[in-house]
């Protein structure tokens, strides 16, 4: 087994996986994600982040 890699999840996924994979990353809740996504969100900042993340973050495996 590698080095972990951060990557949309394929089993944790609301939208585009984002939140669960960096839950996974991280061994967090991906609920918790989600939550400082959408409080980010209300600033538009959350929004952006989330919309980069989905265009750069890969496929998980």
């Amino acid at each position: 087994m590698g080095p972990k890699q951060l990557v949309k999840s394929r089993n944790n996924r609301v939208i585009c996986g984002v939140c669960g994979g960096i839950g996974e990353y991280l061994n967090v809740d991906p609920t918790i994600i989600r939550l400082l996504f959408v409080l980010l969100g209300c600033t538009t900042t959350g929004i952006i982040a989330y919309l980069v993340a989905a265009f750069i973050m890969p496929e998980g495996f």
